[in-house]
């Protein structure tokens, strides 16, 4: 390999339709908007539609998925589905969603095309039918693909190319020894793409191993917003996202706005629903005629509506001064999108305002996205009752100012004055009356008394709401390498009497935060764990997010490490299983009062040899037990 990449780009200079790719993927291009390729597809996308391995250098959201996916979903054609032709390896779960709905977006119109995401915590039952039947594309994180390897229900002898993203964040996880012993099942003539936001000592180490002469792409990351505009962002919560929204536009001062959704489907539904709160909302998208989607953004222009609920393709190139807010209902794919998007406000040097809407499961595109634009996102609160209350008011009062203001106010007076004669009715009471009237069934105010919206654990949807049951044992997940010899059940009974007292060195353990609680794995300094294995072992395992994972405290033979409380016993019973460093978890709910390691928290003292102690453990036909053999202690 040569020392200096082959591309260091930093913009495109190419179409789509300059790169050779086959119909059903330009139809597919044409369908979400894409035009023109980013500075890595550009680069990328001609050699591995050669089939020459790659390695490629960029940050997350510049575009890689398509970067790899576009090119060998032109290799894969038509064919039949059976044994997975392309095999990717992804750090996380989420990661690995993401990317297999992107396979599943570009082949659109590739008949029969299948692909399979397969990652820990998920059943093993639907992935062992999906294999069965066949697939394209498996997209996978590194211990789950093995476990299929070994048990022989994932085929790679017609492997035509293997994927390694984000290799970097595989390495950090402790994930790099599973990503190898991958690499070494997989036909030699397969071709590889190796992409990594840096390239430290061992992804080098693989890169060297294992891609035959690659074309090396670097991409330098740069900033591409505009000062002048206000970057926020909510992080989703039990509200539903279209009553914040409605919040947001009852609240927020704005001429006019644009509000970004992912497919046509969310664009139409999005304004029909707005519409019917009383805004003036229209939708453009790819399936609106250009003369229609024209006088939607006259309109837009003209002050006649002042909402644009919009897919990226629609509002390419869109320019309306009467844009003061670009809200990102959806979070794009891309960081690309997203500047592309938020550009539409604070044109000719006026201040603009970029709201986005974050799920927990997006939090690592959030984090891309300010990386990329080298701007923090600040956080932003939902505008409250009594401030949407307020507006609202205003508002009504202002069409009242309106009303008065009109004319052919005179026989709606008399009417007035002739109901109140004759019902001896107050006029005030007429006029709250008539008020009613014209609000019809829609509350006017909210609810002063109503629940803010909480934070949400997790995204809904891709788990069931109550735990109470999972499919792990079912198909309980096979622990790889050696079995280990020593368990923490195989302990001899402690019996009830105080502990004895620790050395005032070691201070007490801290007390979890509140909703954590603390546990007790087999792992530590002496097995070289780091923190990133941890928390990658149990976020791909346990679905956590790792921001839902507490302190961890690594100790000399073993670690402490907060997690939610109450975590079921089906997913305790499957993290005992899984291996971090060679050593199974064996994790269990910890108990400071049988802490009998010599460690508490912030002490990590090295094992020493007592006076009298032999290994112990099969030694053939002279077996001899072994332990501490020096007098015995008194109870």
């Amino acid at each position: 390999m040569s020392a200096e990449p082959e591309n260091t780009l930093e913009a495109p200079s190419l179409r789509f339709s300059d790169l050779a790719l086959p119909e059903s993927l330009m139809k597919a291009l044409q369908a979400v908007g894409y035009e023109s390729p980013s500075p890595i597809q550009a680069a990328t996308i001609p050699p591995l539609l050669d089939g020459r391995d790659v390695l490629g250098q960029a940050q997350t959201g510049t575009g890689k998925t398509a970067a790899f996916a576009l090119p060998l979903l032109a290799r894969i054609g038509s064919s039949p589905a059976g044994a997975p032709q392309v095999l990717v390896l992804a750090p996380t779960r989420e990661l690995a969603i993401q990317v297999a709905e992107a396979f599943q977006k570009y082949a659109s119109f590739i008949p029969g095309f299948h692909v399979l995401p397969i990652y820990g915590g998920q059943a093993y039952g639907p992935q062992l039918s999906a294999l069965k039947r066949g697939v394209h594309v498996v997209v996978g994180t590194p211990g789950r693909v093995i476990d299929h390897l070994d048990r022989g229900s994932l085929d790679l002898s017609k492997l035509k190319a293997l994927v390694l993203d984000e290799a970097d964040e595989m390495l950090r996880m402790g994930f790099i020894d599973d990503v190898e012993a991958v690499l070494k099942k997989t036909p030699p003539e397969r071709q590889v793409a190796l992409f990594s936001a840096t390239m430290p000592p061992p992804i080098k180490r693989i890169a060297q191993t294992y891609l035959k002469d690659p074309v090396e792409v670097a991409i330098k990351a740069k900033t591409t917003t505009a000062t002048n505009i206000r970057q926020r962002m909510w992080m989703v919560s039990g509200m539903h996202k279209l009553d914040a929204l409605t919040r947001i536009l009852e609240a927020e001062t704005f001429d006019a706005m644009i509000i970004f959704a992912r497919t046509k489907q969310a664009t139409q539904e999005l304004a029909e629903k707005l519409a019917a709160r009383g805004l003036a909302a229209a939708a453009i998208h790819g399936d609106v005629q250009q003369a229609q989607r024209e006088r939607t953004i006259q309109q837009l222009k003209d002050g006649k509506i002042d909402i644009l609920v919009a897919t990226d393709v629609a509002a390419r190139g869109l320019d309306v001064e009467r844009i003061s807010h670009v809200l990102n209902y959806d979070i794009p794919y891309d960081t690309e999108s997203y500047v592309h998007r938020i550009g539409r406000t604070g044109r000719a040097g006026r201040s603009g305002e970029a709201i986005l809407f974050v799920s927990p499961r997006e939090r690592g595109m959030l984090k891309a996205i300010e990386r990329a634009t080298r701007q923090p996102i600040e956080p932003m609160n939902l505008p409250s009752v009594q401030a949407v209350n307020d507006s609202r008011i205003s508002r009504f009062l202002d069409r009242i100012t309106q009303a008065r203001q009109q004319e052919g106010i005179e026989p709606f007076r008399a009417l007035v004055e002739r109901y109140e004669t004759e019902q001896n009715v107050p006029a005030i009471e007429i006029a709250a009356a008539l008020a009613r009237l014209v609000q019809g069934d829609a509350a006017l105010l909210l609810d002063p008394n109503a629940r803010e919206p909480r934070m949400e654990r997790e995204e809904r949807g891709e788990r069931p709401e109550r735990r109470e049951r999972t499919d792990f044992d079912k198909a309980p997940r096979q622990p790889r390498g050696e079995p280990m010899s020593w368990r923490p059940e195989a302990r001899q009974p402690r019996d009830d009497s105080p502990p004895k007292a620790r050395p005032a060195k070691f201070e007490a353990p801290r007390p979890p935060e509140a909703g954590f609680a603390t546990y007790w794995i087999a792992v530590g300094h002496a097995h070289q764990v780091k923190p990133g294995n941890i928390v990658g072992a149990i976020a791909n395992e346990a679905g956590l997010d790792a921001a839902h994972i507490g302190r961890i405290n690594i100790r000399t033979n073993d670690t402490l490490v907060d997690l939610p409380e109450g975590m079921p016993k089906e997913i305790m019973a499957h993290l005992k299983k899984v291996r971090v460093a060679g050593q199974a978890l064996m994790l269990k709910a910890y108990d400071p009062t049988k802490d009998d390691s010599g460690e508490l928290e912030g002490a990590a003292r090295p094992f020493v040899k007592k006076p009298g102690f032999k290994a112990g453990g099969y030694k053939g036909d002279n077996f001899k037990p072994g332990g501490f053999k020096g007098k015995p202690r008194s109870e």
